[in-house]
């Protein structure tokens, strides 16, 4: 899209200077000289678009267009943040001026300037404007409902490798589960199989529809894009496999043509289902931050929409909006502990990596289970997907969301063993704060760890020995060129949960405490 389409560029420019010249230029969609202006302007359905943001993609611009009509053309002019969108028809533009008059037009939370092109057709250049017209056409199949066909006035793209994609979330602040990327790429065809996993300290994915083409439109429409607002970005390529093994159905892995399949280790292959579906207010939350239902009400006003439909409403229940009063519980059950080794306190430290823990319980008559209650649902959802499954003093730790609403206290005086334990008032919630930059550090848990705080004239052994005193083996350390910071990679995921466990927080000495948290490098 660098070069833009030459024709388009030449236009562009022509009524760019038209229209800033004009004494009746629009400054917003609600000025006083709105009836003058669409006078001047004689109807189009070719809508020239101002004021985008910076990066804005061209689906965001197609998005704005869907809900009245066809969209039969973009033109993308990322230099001057402008688009120009050509509609089938021209009163569905006509439409689509008129309701934008009366509700102002966003995209990406920011106002955009939507008026009648000076042109009646669009004329591309398609072979430089080869990404726009994939993604249109990937866009507009999804719209119909069809799989994408060869239309003569796109440009063929070149055969898909394979109908296997690699996907990688990038800023993973809240959970992403297997059924939620089920559902936002099953909009672009069937979803045969899904492996998810964790490489490089990053959530990854392995997703293959039954036909290639349907795994190029998918890729083409939602490489870039934020599954939540602000976060959660996909990142996607064609992976090198053609066929995926799966050999279990459960919260990691599935085969949508083979239900037989065993589960594996004893996890269910309904889990989380039930935080799939879409409570009231969820949908709408999410889509005044990039989403829409499936039946693009204009009720919604001008919200950014994206493909991700509907599709990402239900992951929003299951993840991000996960509002008070959905059923959502802040309580999880933690099972499978080693009893001789688990403590309230241990629990604490790991599950606050993800968020801040009120009220720890080890339950009396199952000393190798335990209630932790979170702040909220979304916090809950969060530590869970990061810790089920997790290596922790030996055995696998098991987390599923609890029952319960809250983790009672016991009766003064009754707990004599100390099993129950009140975090409310701790100084070290990490989450406390809005805008605090441990929201930006959340990762799963890795063998390299993240140090800050570290005490000035501390050196690289004292902390290696430290390390290793808590019973691992430090493999690998670098400072920071502040020495303030550091990371430390123990070797194993499991021996970096212990440490972590035994270390944040520690006292080096004039009261410089250790913060310890995973890191999503390695060194």
């Amino acid at each position: 899209m660098d070069g833009d389409v030459a024709v388009g560029v030449k236009r562009g420019s022509e009524e760019l200077s038209m229209y800033s010249s004009s004494p009746n230029s629009m400054t917003a969609n609600g000025s006083d000289s709105k009836k003058q202006r669409l006078d001047e302007s004689p109807p189009s359905r070719v809508l020239h678009i101002r004021k985008l943001p910076n990066e804005v993609s061209e689906t965001e611009v197609i998005a704005l267009g869907l809900p009245f009509g066809k969209v039969t053309n973009i033109l993308m002019l990322k230099g001057k943040n402008q688009a120009f969108l050509e509609l089938g028809t021209e009163e569905a533009a006509i439409t689509m001026v008129n309701y934008y008059t009366a509700v102002t037009p966003q995209v990406r939370n920011a106002p955009v300037f939507i008026q009648y092109s000076n042109h009646k057709e669009l004329k591309t250049d398609s072979a430089l404007n080869q990404r726009a017209q994939a993604v249109l056409q990937a866009v507009s199949a999804v719209q119909d409902g069809s799989s994408p066909s060869s239309d003569p006035g796109v440009l063929d793209l070149a055969p898909p490798p394979s109908p296997v994609l690699r996907i990688i979330i990038d800023n993973m602040f809240y959970p992403v589960t297997l059924d939620v990327l089920q559902q936002i790429f099953s909009k672009f065809g069937t979803v045969m199989k899904i492996i998810t996993f964790t490489k490089n300290n990053q959530f990854q994915a392995l997703l293959q529809f039954s036909d290639p083409v349907n795994a190029q439109q998918a890729k083409l429409s939602l490489d870039g894009q934020n599954i939540y607002n602000s976060c959660c970005t996909l990142r996607i390529d064609f992976s090198k496999l053609v066929n995926l093994n799966v050999k279990y159905n459960n919260d990691k892995s599935r085969d949508y043509t083979r239900p037989d399949l065993p589960t594996g280790d004893g996890e269910s292959t309904n889990k989380d289902h039930s935080l799939l579906g879409t409570p009231s207010g969820a949908l709408a939350s999410y889509s005044s931050g990039g989403g829409y239902s499936s039946s693009l009400s204009l009720s919604q006003g001008g919200g950014a929409i994206s493909p991700l439909s509907a599709a990402a409403a239900a992951a929003a229940a299951a993840g991000r909006v996960a509002l008070s009063g959905s059923g959502v519980s802040g309580v999880l059950l933690a099972s499978n502990l080693n009893e001789e080794m688990v403590t309230p306190q241990s629990l604490f430290t790991l599950f606050g990596v993800y968020g801040d823990v009120q009220r720890v319980k080890i339950l009396y008559n199952k000393k190798d289970s335990a209630l932790i209650q979170l702040s909220d649902g979304n916090q809950a959802q969060l530590a869970m997907s990061h810790l089920n499954g997790q290596k922790m003093f030996g055995k696998v730790m098991r987390v599923t969301l609890s029952k319960h609403q809250t983790v009672a206290l016991p009766r003064e005086g009754l707990d004599d063993q100390l099993l129950t334990k009140d975090f409310s008032g701790s100084p070290l919630h990490r989450f406390k704060k809005p805008g605090s930059k441990n929201f930006q550090n959340i990762f799963p848990p890795s063998s390299t760890l993240h140090l800050s705080n570290v005490r000035d004239g501390l050196g690289e052994d004292d902390l290696r020995l430290l390390f290793s005193n808590s019973g691992g083996t430090v493999k690998a350390f670098k400072f920071f060129q502040d020495r303030k910071m550091a990371l430390i990679q123990m070797t194993s995921v499991e021996e970096a949960i212990q440490t972590l466990m035994d270390l944040h927080n520690y006292d080096m000495g004039g009261n410089h405490h250790l913060k310890v948290s995973f890191s999503k490098s390695t060194i």
